[in-house]
């Protein structure tokens, strides 16, 4: 009988919580493929530690996971204040990158405005003043406070409170539907992506991702180190949004990161976009994950709210590759039983499902229209046989991509590859479980020897229908693509 594979993977954020040998562990068994390291807040040394001891317990686990590091990116934040400051409905926050306004602190009223609070801030932005206009909202705190400019000078701008809230130091600044000139890589990016290389992670996610460019940049510089990591687009605002199609082209892969997306967008406009983003990462045969508050409230209990489950079943329904956990993972009480929930929710969907996918891929070459065969005879034995998987043997991974996109109903895709970069890349992969093995001159030989290490890891049983993609020698022996139904001996 064949094994159980969990389609949707499941990436997890270390942290306090989870970053012990024991609960690291117990995280590996339930069988997390991704380990994501937020650069954020993190210092070099912890990174480099931590690290280590995820791959001393993978060793012991006779696991492997891939590893990203995820890259802080350009921030709008306000600067340093002396003590936070409760801002109330029509107070006056006056914003700047003058660095006079470093602390802020409440001034003399605006004749102007004699009935108001009045409140200086000074932001991390050089920009700040020039991209807005009056009118335009200006978010604090993850949207938490919500203000909206009502003047501008050269050197600032005069907003009012229309949701109020505290105001402490280095808050994050969000300007909805502003095409802000930002880099795409801090300095501090610089240094954390030459210690990710160094570390020898296998993905990088780069935060605020706005357009094809800032993933170019990325690029070089991993091949000016040698890297031949993956690189992940974070979908956060609106200028990504709009360019997520070159986004897609250009990554390896995209994160729909609904914390910032959420504010950056009108919220009920959020469900629209992230089913979007998956179909156009299904047609472009890239990996998608979706990410932020999939168990939030896990953080602090041990179950999760039924708008929850309903949350990550709808990610697991729109076949995203990947579910990722945040704050559940990083600084959370219960992080073994937030996996369990995932783990839960997408085995009970996935054999729920009974429809092929429906998305239309632009299938050019006979190889991929070979996959597309491929793939309708394992679905359609599956329905007769109930024990029909695909095997698939790839130097690059493409392959396993391509059968990954077309997403096989009731049917695995066993992967099996010479090559551990390539392994590392597929584990992100919706419904693939790759092997890595060695890959003799003769394909039967090779067949056969996938066979066995089916049956020895228990993922088959004698008997079991396997569609094969693999090469056979033709007609002068020439080397030709060719599809074949056999059991499993």
């Amino acid at each position: 009988m064949l094994k159980k594979v969990r389609q949707t993977k499941i990436v997890f954020t270390i942290g306090p919580a989870t970053a012990s040998e024991e609960v690291l562990t117990k995280l590996i068994e339930l069988g997390v493929d991704v380990c994501r390291f937020n650069m954020a807040h993190a210092s070099h040394d912890w990174f480099f530690e931590t690290v280590d001891r995820v791959r001393h317990v993978c060793d012991k686990a006779d696991r492997v996971i891939s590893l990203m590091m995820d890259v802080k990116g350009p921030e709008i934040r306000t600067r340093t204040v002396a003590d936070p400051i409760l801002l109330c409905e029509g107070d006056l926050v006056e914003f700047s990158h003058q660095p006079s306004d470093h602390v802020a602190h409440e001034c003399e009223r605006l004749e102007k405005y004699p009935d108001h609070r009045f409140f200086k801030f000074g932001v991390n932005y050089p920009g700040f003043v020039a991209d807005l206009q009056v009118g335009s909202p200006v978010l604090v705190d993850s949207g938490m406070i919500r203000t909206e400019v009502v003047e501008k000078t050269k050197t600032s701008v005069l907003c009012q409170v229309n949701i109020p809230g505290t105001i402490g130091s280095r808050r994050h600044i969000n300007l909805p539907g502003i095409n802000v000139d930002l880099p795409a890589l801090t300095e501090k990016d610089f240094r954390d992506v030459e210690a990710g290389v160094k570390a020898g992670v296998d993905l990088f996610a780069l935060s605020f991702v706005r357009q094809a460019s800032d993933l170019t940049k990325l690029r070089g510089i991993l091949e000016s180190h040698g890297s031949k990591a993956r690189i992940i687009a974070k979908i956060e605002d609106q200028s990504g949004i709009k360019n997520l199609e070159s986004i897609i082209d250009t990554a390896d892969g995209i994160m729909v990161a609904r914390g910032d997306l959420g504010i950056e967008v009108p919220f009920e406009q959020l469900p629209i976009f992230q089913r979007q983003a998956v179909q156009h990462s299904l047609r472009s045969n890239k990996p998608v994950i979706i990410a932020t508050h999939m168990l939030e409230s896990m953080i602090t209990s041990p179950v999760p709210t039924r708008a929850e489950i309903t949350d990550v079943s709808n990610a697991v329904r729109e076949l995203a590759d990947c579910v990722m956990l945040s704050g559940e993972t990083t600084v959370g009480a219960y992080p073994e039983k937030c996996v369990d929930v995932l783990n839960r929710i997408i085995f009970s969907l996935q054999d729920d499902r009974s429809e092929s996918l429906d998305v239309q891929m632009d299938l050019k070459t006979p190889k991929e229209k070979l996959m597309r065969s491929c793939v309708s005879l394992a679905e359609n034995l599956a329905e007769g046989e109930g024990r029909t998987a695909i095997i698939v043997f790839t130097g690059t991974g493409d392959l396993a991509s391509l059968l990954s996109s077309m997403r096989p109903r009731g049917c695995p895709v066993f992967a099996f590859t010479n090559n551990r970069d390539t392994f590392l890349r597929m584990l992100m992969f919706w419904g693939v479980e790759p092997f890595m093995i060695d890959f003799e001159e003769d394909p039967e030989q090779t067949i056969h020897a996938a066979f066995n290490l089916l049956k020895q890891k228990n993922w088959a049983e004698v008997g079991d229908q396997m569609v094969i993609v693999t090469n056979v020698v033709g007609v002068f022996d020439k080397i030709v693509d060719s599809m074949q139904v056999r059991p499993l001996e």
